[in-house]
Parts: structure tokens; C-alpha cells; sequence
């Protein structure tokens, strides 16, 4: 490498020396100098040496550059500041902690009392009248089960016509529901009372099912259990993953569930009038409404890449750490 020798006080270690400038050839500069050419290399003495400094080699040169095309050393890394976190942010996540475990201990809680109470419910009504009888009633059964995927079909149906023109076009409904729109202040909103309003029909089909041993009490019987596991499902999609009112755990990784999540927020965003306005059906209500799908794959890409930066974020901690 041609250079061009400049007697100058260096402005570094306040010294006379030379300063090496680069000539313009980039014929005869190093490949992994060349993104560097338009800028002066200094060549500074050592301070505490009082001996004579002599030119380094092309070599020296190099290695002098080579860790600054490469990026900081880690050193530097290391010597990165940390951001301070002021008491009050600390206080709103404790207080957000707080509201999660509290609404998960009632979900939990829930979930469990009305499913164990679901599951003896079915076998005492079948146990005593197999003891009537004297033999199972398979008709009764296949009802059962058959309306208990239709009650689940049949509330996603529901909620999507009851979310549209009762929660949102009516003004009553929209007193109550407006409270899901706005950031919440506590582990409850008004608008969990609608959860209550659903539960009652559920309990009241399966009480008479439960007492009427025929195939219309065995019709209401699967009815009831079909709206109690919608309004389970619904809690923990919904509640939990969507609106991260508290972890859902494993559930969270689902592609399918994920993609629901996605199009429940493009409701919140109210980018397509509102669409959509149900939940499980929610990716398939917007395959009817015109650039929704493709705003949908966006918005999912751009949840993928966005856990992807997160989780290598947590790795490369976790390497500093160790």
C-alpha cells in the first residue's frame, strides 16, 4: 500500500509523527481495507515508549483494522449500559403480576369446578337410568355428543351475531362491552358479565337434561355441556392468549391459535368495519371480506419475526449470563 508521508502533531498523543494517507489506487489496497479507503489511518506511537517510533508494516496495518471492520470487541459488548428502572414501572408490573395470577386462579378454578361437575353430571344421569332401564341408552348418548359439538358451533354463531348488532350497534350492549376497548384498571371489566349472561342458558339446559330421561332431556343435556366448553375455550383463547390477562402456557405455540389471535385483533384495530366478530371462526370470516387475508398473513409474519428477535434476544442473555 502506497502512502503519502505528512509530518503533523497528532492530536492523540500530542507528538510529531507521520501520518499514513492512503493513496487513491484501490488497485494496490487490500481487499478488507477497501470499504475504509476515503479514511485516514493514524499511526500513533506508543505513549509510554520514549523510543523512536518507526512505520509499521502493511500487516500491522491490517491487524490495527481488522477488528474495527468486524465490529465492536466484546469488551465493549460487555460495557454496555444498563437501563435503570424507575420504582413506578417496577410497581405496575408487580400490580400486573398480581392481576394475572388473580384472574388465572379464577379461570383455573373455574374451569375445573364446572368441568368435574359437567363430567358427574354425565355419568350419574346415565348411571341411574341404565339402573331404570336395565339397559344403555345409545340413543340417548349419540344425542348427547352430537349436541354437544352443535352448542359449541351454535355459540360461536351466536357470539358473533350478539357481538355485532348487541354489543357494539346497541347502545345498552356497548355500556357494558365498551369496557373490553379500553385498557382495564384491574383483573375484572364490565364486560365480563357477559360471560355470566351465556352461563345461565348452559346451566339451566343441562339442570333439565339432567332430570329428564328421554332423548329431548338428552338433547338439552349435550346443549348445556356444548355452551359450558365454548365458554371454557373462550376464556383461555380469548382471555388468556389473545389479551394476555393471564398465561396460557403450551397453548400459546399453536399455529392455528395463533392465527386466531391475530384476526381477533384486527377487530380491535377496526380496520375492516369491525370484521371479525367471531373467534374460532374468526380466520375464516375474514377470507369473506375483501384485503383481509392478505392483512392477516402481514400481521402474522410480522408476530413470527417479532418472537423470533425475542427469543434470540433471550439466548444471547442467557450467554452473557453463563
Amino acid at each position: 500500500m502506497q502512502a503519502l508521508p505528512l509530518q503533523q502533531r497528532c492530536s492523540v498523543c500530542a507528538s510529531s509523527h507521520l501520518i499514513a494517507k492512503r493513496a487513491p489506487s484501490s488497485r494496490l489496497i487490500h481487499p478488507s481495507l477497501k470499504r475504509r479507503s476515503s479514511r485516514p489511518i493514524l499511526l500513533c506511537p506508543p505513549a509510554a515508549s520514549s523510543q523512536e517510533w518507526e512505520s509499521p508494516s502493511r500487516a500491522d496495518v491490517q491487524l490495527q483494522q481488522q477488528p474495527e471492520l468486524e465490529g465492536p470487541s466484546q469488551q465493549q459488548q460487555q460495557a454496555q449500559p444498563t437501563v435503570a428502572v424507575s420504582p413506578a414501572v417496577q410497581e405496575r408490573r408487580r400490580k400486573r403480576q398480581r392481576e394475572q395470577q388473580l384472574y388465572k386462579l379464577a379461570a383455573v378454578a373455574a374451569s375445573l369446578g364446572v368441568t368435574g361437575l359437567a363430567i358427574l353430571a354425565t355419568y350419574l344421569r346415565f348411571y341411574w337410568h341404565i339402573q331404570d332401564v336395565g339397559e344403555m341408552p345409545w340413543g340417548e348418548l349419540w344425542a348427547t355428543l352430537a349436541l354437544v359439538g352443535g352448542g359449541m358451533f351454535g355459540m360461536e354463531m351466536w357470539a358473533r351475531f350478539a357481538h355485532k348488532s348487541l354489543w357494539h350497534d346497541l347502545p345498552s350492549g356497548w355500556a357494558l362491552h365498551k369496557s373490553h376497548h379500553e385498557p382495564r384498571t384491574g383483573p375484572f371489566e364490565a364486560n365480563d358479565i357477559f360471560a355470566i349472561i351465556n352461563g345461565v342458558p348452559a346451566m339451566a339446559l343441562c339442570a333439565y337434561g339432567f332430570v329428564t330421561p328421554n332423548l329431548i332431556g338428552g338433547l338439552c343435556f349435550g346443549a348445556g355441556l356444548g355452551i359450558t366448553l365454548f365458554g371454557i375455550m373462550y376464556m383461555f383463547v380469548h382471555d388468556g392468549l389473545v389479551h394476555r390477562r393471564f398465561p396460557v402456557g403450551p397453548i400459546a405455540e399453536l399455529p392455528a391459535l395463533k392465527r386466531i389471535a391475530v384476526a381477533h385483533q384486527i377487530h380491535h384495530a377496526g380496520k375492516f368495519d369491525g370484521a371479525p366478530w367471531g373467534l374460532f371462526l374468526a380466520v375464516q370470516e375474514l377470507e369473506q371480506v375483501p384485503g383481509a387475508c392478505e392483512e392477516l398473513e402481514r400481521l402474522v409474519q410480522m408476530s413470527e419475526k417479532s418472537e423470533s428477535l425475542k427469543a434470540k434476544g433471550q439466548q444471547s442473555c442467557g450467554v452473557q449470563r453463563v
